[in-house]
């Protein structure tokens, strides 16, 4: 790398040192001059020998940095080095007088002592033969972390991630590297098929390792699901493994045949072609199923005066219900599972509201809740009543290290409620929905709500679409557009889309606007403008939390990777007030607006009041939340974001992958969110995301206004391309052949 050094030196002074990603700030002391060093330098102590490379950096605040890239560390040698280092609290139990008395006693040869002959240290005044051995395994547990750190930068592994690889495994590490570097992939964040497959090609691992070939054929199975699949036909997996690793197909056959013996993975008919599952994914579908099938079973009778209750609502709310609307109520007292779907303006609120109220009547304890922050805070406010995202209403718990985390509510610990109302269903994976329906016991009523016509779950599977299409639970769907709702431009134009109509582009509503620019520079101009002075004029509001840009795509000049680096030049510019952090060519800026793009269920949270005392705190911060950063500090090298529900995390600089700016979102992101503005450049892209449901997703989630600019002939043509892309489930299937199955039984 250009403009590297190397400096050599003694390790004087720790300044600063994080335990759980090593970061560390210390001054090492050379011939020449003192320096401070930053950088990943996990268990580093002072009195160490250091040998790093790195560049020499300007803080702002904190003057000239030497930024350490790698480094080794070396035991020290001298008196004077080994005094400084035991003195220092390197080895847990040896402070500075007893240090002193193991020096005098042993010199030079003290660390020699400590690992060969602990029982030796007994000799000193005050070390017991107990507290020699323990002192003897902390030194040896530091000697293997060093061993290994440097082991794993021999196969270009960075620090970063060589010290999660060490904190996963511990003394483990090397040996289960050696043996399959592809484990990597299974269990760190961040580390893919691709890396662990350079760093097996570095150990000489040869390229038709079954170790490899099984790695690949699981890496396209991951990718599939992050594409919204929960199984792919075998063929698929074939050819694409075959391109990937290059190897026969006899090799690639044997290792779906070991994947399937090792309970990895399993294949089934479907149609007459072969089909492939992970094996998660395939019990998940049956375990919906299942769960729906038992909740399904318990139905209700009417109240006696249920016609009356209903009128008494429509006569106090001064509203009159469609009959669907009627049906819906009435099936919702009565069903162990209902779904109600329909667009917006079709008055799904003012039902579900409906509903809730003749269920307190009767005593009955409702929950309510939604996949996402934003969705919670909607239905809290439609509701009137306390909403909560799914993951604190399963009470998602910390574990270290593990990504997946842990639901508290289950089938041992269920959720202890009469009825559980889930909004925004179009937004639940099939692996949430399984762990929601696991804490949910048979009696429970359980309401489903969501518009099926939105976009699916960014997570694997269709789960909202399946269940409606299996035509065994019972759907009510909601049509009629209500009078307040068709003097909306915004309601009456994503119905529209959603029919496949074209709709008047003139300009003459109040709340649907259209600005025709044929470029995409000329586009990205227009939305700066409107963004910065235009938008929050007309609509009071602000640029921040007031208007949200939703692109088609991520790539190109129009994607969200390009706008929003223009956008954060144009409302948040560089100021020597703020601080910033590059990562991964993504700058952070003090007042930027961020996202979370993956669940993190192990991030620590904070709420405070004005007063700054802590009123509430927990663990998770999940996929598609929005925050605006108020601190980048560059001594912690920690990054602290404020999330729309007040929360405050901080993020460790190596955590940085997890957020995105977001002053341009993709559609597909924005679902279940609703923003006073919404901005949309349509100018061109592939086919197969310029579809109809992706613009009527991104128009739905307005709230005041909408803005499309860009090409009237892109809009018509995403109105007429009704082709969604295929989502490999079989959701639908497993639930219609358990009903078929169950019946069938009854009758015999």
């Amino acid at each position: 790398m250009e403009n590297q050094l190397v400096i050599e030196g003694i390790v004087e002074e720790i300044i600063y040192r994080n335990e759980n990603n090593g970061y560390c700030v210390c001054v090492v002391g050379m011939e020449e001059d003192d320096i401070t060093c930053v950088g990943t330098m996990l268990g580093l102590s002072e009195g160490e020998e250091i040998r790093a490379v790195g560049t020499y950096v300007s803080h702002h605040t904190y003057g000239k940095q030497f930024q350490i890239e790698s480094y080794q560390s070396f035991i020290p040698r001298d008196r004077h080095s080994v005094l400084r280092y035991l003195s220092s609290g390197a080895i847990k139990g040896i402070g500075p007088a007893l240090a002193k008395r193991i020096v005098k006693k042993f010199g030079d040869d003290s660390f020699r002592i400590i690992e060969e002959e602990p029982e030796t240290l007994a000799i000193v005044k005050g070390i017991s033969e107990k507290k020699a051995q323990e002192v003897a395994m902390i030194f040896y547990e530091q000697r293997e972390m060093r061993k290994t750190i440097i082991f794993l930068q021999e196969y270009g592994i960075t620090l970063t991630y060589a010290i999660k690889i060490f904190n996963m495994y511990k003394e483990r590490t090397m040996d289960i590297v050696s043996n399959n570097p592809y484990k990597l992939a299974e269990d760190i964040y961040g580390i893919g098929f691709k890396m662990s497959d350079d760093i097996a090609m570095k150990m000489g691992i040869d390229k038709d390792s079954a170790h490899r070939i099984k790695a690949g054929i699981k890496f396209i199975l991951n990718k599939a699901s992050i594409d919204g699949h929960t199984y792919l036909p075998k063929n698929d997996i074939i050819d694409k493994a075959q391109e990937m690793l290059d190897v026969p197909y006899e090799l690639i056959e044997n290792a779906i045949i070991e994947l399937q013996i090792d309970r990895q993975i399993i294949s089934k008919e479907l149609d007459g072609e072969i089909i492939t599952y992970s094996m998660s994914f395939y019990h998940v579908e049956l375990n919906v199923s299942r769960k729906l099938y038992d909740l399904s079973g318990y139905n209700y009778d009417y109240p006696e005066n249920i016609d009356k209750e209903i009128k008494e609502i429509e006569e106090s709310s001064r509203i009159s219900f469609d009959e669907y609307q009627k049906q819906a109520i009435k099936e919702g007292i009565v069903n162990g599972v209902l779904v109600v779907t329909g667009g917006p303006g079709t008055g799904k609120t003012t039902t579900i509201n409906s509903i809730i109220d003749l269920l307190e009547r009767q005593g009955l304890d409702v929950m309510l809740a939604a996949p996402t922050g934003r969705a919670t805070k909607r239905m809290t406010e439609a509701t009137g009543r306390q909403a909560q995202t799914i993951h604190r209403l399963l009470e998602i718990s910390f574990i270290k290290n593990d990504d997946n985390g842990r639901f508290e509510k289950n089938e041992e610990n269920p959720l202890e409620c009469d009825v559980l109302i889930i909004d925004e269903a179009s937004m639940v994976d099939i692996m949430l929905m399984n762990s929601l329906l696991k804490a949910i016991i048979p009696g429970t009523r359980l309401i489903i709500v969501g518009d099926k016509d939105q976009l699916p779950s960014v997570g694997p599977g269709n789960v909202l679409k399946d269940i409606i299409e299996s035509n065994k639970i019972k759907v009510i769907k909601l049509e009629r557009i209500f009078r307040q709702a068709r003097e909306s431009a915004i309601v009456m134009n994503a119905h529209k889309i959603n029919s496949g109509e074209h709709f008047d582009l003139t300009n003459k509503s109040s709340d649907f606007f259209y600005i025709k620019r044929a470029t995409a520079n000329g586009i990205l101009d227009e939305i700066k403008t409107l963004t910065k002075t235009r938008l929050p004029k007309f609509a009071k509001c602000t640029s921040f939390d007031g208007i949200q840009v939703l692109a088609p795509m991520r790539k190109g000049l129009l994607g969200i990777d390009n706008l929003n680096k223009e956008l954060q030049k144009n409302l948040n510019p560089p100021s020597s007030n703020k601080n910033e952090k590059e990562f991964r060519k993504i700058i952070f800026r003090e007042g930027d607006k961020v996202m979370q793009v993956k669940n993190n269920y192990n991030l620590a949270w904070q709420i405070k009041n004005s007063y700054n005392f802590t009123i509430d705190e927990g663990v998770g911060v999940f996929n598609g939340d929005i925050g605006k950063i108020i601190e980048i500090n560059n001594y912690s090298n920690k990054v602290k974001v404020k999330f729309e529900d007040d929360k405050v995390v901080e993020y460790e600089y190596a955590n940085l992958e997890e957020l995105e700016l977001a002053y341009a979102v993709t559609i597909h992101k924005s679902q279940g969110s609703e923003y006073p503005v919404v901005v949309i450049p349509l100018l061109n892209g592939p086919s197969m995301l310029l579809v109809r449901n992706l613009l009527y997703t991104a128009v739905t989630r307005a709230k005041k206004y909408v803005v499309i600019v860009g090409l009237d002939r892109t809009i018509y043509q995403m109105i007429d391309n009704d082709k969604e892309v295929d989502r490999y489930s079989t959701l639908k299937l497993r639930i219609q052949e358990l009903f078929d199955t169950m019946s069938e039984v009854e009758t015999i």
